[in-house]
């Protein structure tokens, strides 16, 4: 019999006014799907890129082993990380004479790994090697040059270099695929550039043109902005000027205030506003649209709750359904969302101390997964058609074989007034009931299924509260890393038998509480 299954992944509607107060909520939400009826090609821009720290950390192996991992059981295409032209990376210096030399070692062992596991570099050109750079200033413990060149030609010609080394490394058909994405935040200043917006704009050129003369397919793009800033600005420069530009990227993060803090000192607030995220990349694609070039591609390279790595809502399970009530949101207005970051291994604030530190990544420093990680294993399992569906939180979807996906979550927002993240997201959070969601699926194929629920949610594939258990220890045994694994393994939480008649229809009440996130998997005996 042909194997057919049912997945079902679904939101809840957002229970959070525009200025923060909770609506009523109904408890007779139903989720309503036929599997009959289809809403055209599922958007996947959700897995089409990850980012990560800098490259530098790309070369540890337990990095490499983490992102093995999460290639295997999220699929994410690109990565993009800070730090490809630091001098930690050896790329760049000059003889006594002030004549370039280029090595590119380093480069080679990462991207050699990141293709063998089948991603993609997402380029981003920075920072400035400090024999190139006009200043000595820096950011981060690792020392990231944030000042422009010392000499624009000298810059232009390291990156021509460059892209003729990846050509003759990967090959055009290889690299066409790439992006090449210039600098990271110009607009913050100071923070990541000390330059003004016009010699940022120059950096640009000099970049775009250098790699547009390897090879015109080349995709080149930016500002790379914190704050969704600099959009119509970059467009206008670039038409202007003749200069190349194959799409547009930028960043927005969750919290009310700010956009740097590497070590979380100020206190951040994650917005009460249902349109944080969605209200930048909404507006974003609408810029774009109203611009002289109303078709470039909208790659978000940076996106998450929080702009610091150490906010305890990076490690809450309130990180799931908030993550996956994003994403839903945005629509088919980005192209990509890179979520920022996949790991822990990160060290814009130097190395941390501690297991769970409010970092940014989906995997803690030993590889535990945190509620995060299941947002993106839970999505991967979606299909390639998506089917109609009314509620605004949720997703249905079938693949080219004929099976069918389903799934469903809460977001509640629970912070109070007058109280930030990393006073409140560290504590054991315990989540109250949100009533009942009814699944109603129609349009089965009649025959015996295997139901398999997976859920996330307070203590269920909830990592930081078996921490939290443990006392918070400063360092974890091999023990407890190997307990907490296995406890939080995102395996089924319950299986059962389902048998469907000829009418094809399936129907169930699931009891849900704040910010549960719950998979139905329908496997057809």
């Amino acid at each position: 019999m042909k194997k057919y299954f049912v997945q079902i992944i679904a939101f809840s509607l957002i229970n959070v006014a525009l200025f923060g107060q909770e609506k009523s909520v109904s408890n007779n939400r139903i989720i309503k799907v036929d599997c009959n009826k289809s809403d055209g090609k599922m958007n996947m821009m959700f897995k089409e890129c990850i980012g990560a720290g800098r490259a530098n950390e790309g070369l540890r192996a337990d990095w490499q082993q983490q992102l093995a991992m999460a290639k295997k059981e999220c699929d994410f295409k690109y990565i993009r990380m800070h730090g490809l032209l630091t001098d930690d990376m050896a790329v760049y210096r000059e003889d006594s004479k002030g004549n370039p030399e280029y090595n590119y070692q380093y480069i080679d062992a990462l991207y050699d790994f990141l293709l063998s596991i089948n991603v993609k570099p997402f380029v981003e050109l920075g920072f400035m090697p400090n024999a190139l750079a006009s200043g000595s200033q820096t950011i981060f413990w690792w020392k990231g040059n944030v000042t422009p060149p010392k000499d624009y030609n000298k810059w232009g010609d390291l990156i021509k270099n460059l892209t003729q080394h990846f050509t003759e490394r990967y090959g055009v058909q290889e690299v066409k695929t790439w992006y090449f994405e210039v600098w990271n935040e110009p607009n913050l200043t100071p923070g990541f550039w000390t330059g003004t917006q016009a010699e940022y704009f120059k950096l640009y050129e000099y970049a775009a043109k250098a790699i547009k003369s390897v090879n015109p397919a080349y995709k080149v793009g930016g500002p790379a902005t914190a704050g969704a800033g600099w959009v119509p600005e970059t467009i206008d420069f670039c038409t202007k000027n003749n200069v190349a530009l194959d799409f547009i990227s930028t960043h927005t993060y969750g919290v009310n205030q700010g956009f740097l803090d590497e070590f979380g000192t100020t206190g951040t607030v994650l917005s009460k506003d249902e349109s944080s995220i969605s209200g930048d990349v909404l507006n974003s694609r609408k810029q774009i649209a109203n611009s002289a070039k109303p078709n470039l591609e909208l790659h978000y390279t940076e996106w998450s709750s929080s702009y610091t790595p150490a906010d305890a809502i990076h490690d809450s399970y309130h990180s799931a359904a908030y993550i996956l009530q994003k994403l839903k949101q945005v629509g088919n207005a980005p192209t990509s969302m890179s979520y920022w970051t996949f790991t822990d291994i990160f060290e814009e604030a130097g190395p941390r101390f501690t297991p769970f530190h409010g970092g940014f990544g989906l995997l803690n420093t030993q590889g535990i997964k945190k509620p995060a990680y299941f947002s993106y294993s839970l999505m991967n399992k979606l299909g390639a058609i998506e089917l109609k569906n009314t509620d605004t939180s949720s997703w249905a979807t079938k693949n080219d074989k004929g099976d069918v996906q389903l799934l469903f979550w809460d977001f509640t927002y629970t912070l109070p007034d007058k109280i930030n993240n990393q006073d409140y997201y560290i504590k054991d959070l315990a989540s109250k009931s949100k009533g009942e969601v009814k699944i109603e699926v129609d349009g089965l194929k009649k025959g015996k299924y295997n139901l398999e629920i997976y859920k996330v949610g307070y203590k269920v594939n909830d990592a930081f509260a078996d921490y939290l258990a443990m006392g918070k220890p400063s360092q974890l045994t091999l023990e407890q890393v190997k307990s907490i694994k296995q406890k939080n393994n995102g395996a089924p939480i319950a299986t059962e038998k389902v048998n469907i008649d000829a009418t094809g229809k399936y129907n169930k009440s699931y009891k849900i509480n704040e910010n549960d996130v719950v998979f139905f998997n329908f496997v057809k005996q």
